[in-house]
């Protein structure tokens, strides 16, 4: 992304509004030029992924964070869901989580996750991690385009 002017979409999927604001306010201050699209749970993330509903016209994002525990559809269902479609897979999903559970982690790799990161409690923390997110994949990171359709 150095030296671009194209704009990243990144899709944040989490149902805790705490952590939303703080990735929200995280991204805001980067300065970085960042569209965050939200959604709260599994079944509104591959909504949003296949642009249905509510959806429709959205932009492909160029990175996921994902969390584990969601409602309807779990983090792991959607990793699954996204690593499995030919269209999405290429996406980067970071799991951003509370999990530490060694399960978690060891099926989320195997599913493809391109990377795990724990959500710390601490206010200051949470904020630099998504900063530390944000550096890598958005100006260290090459990433993918999406497929030409047409």
């Amino acid at each position: 992304m150095e030296g671009s002017d194209r704009k990243m979409d990144i899709l944040l999927v989490e149902d805790n509004p705490g952590d939303i604001r703080l990735t929200q306010e995280a991204m805001r201050e980067s300065g970085l030029p960042i569209t965050l699209h939200v959604v709260k749970d599994g079944v509104q993330a591959i909504e949003f992924l296949e642009q249905e509903g509510a959806h429709e016209g959205v932009p492909r994002p160029d990175l996921i964070l994902l969390d584990l525990n969601l409602p309807r559809m779990n983090g792991k269902e959607v990793l699954a869901y996204v690593k499995s479609n030919p269209e999405l897979e290429t996406i980067p999903i970071v799991i951003l989580t509370t999990s530490s559970n060694d399960d978690d982690i060891r099926k989320c790799y195997t599913l493809q996750a391109n990377c795990y990161v724990l959500k710390p409690i601490d206010f200051e923390r949470f904020i630099g991690l998504v900063r530390s997110i944000e550096s890598f994949w958005l100006e260290l990171a090459a990433l993918p385009q999406a497929a030409d359709t047409t």
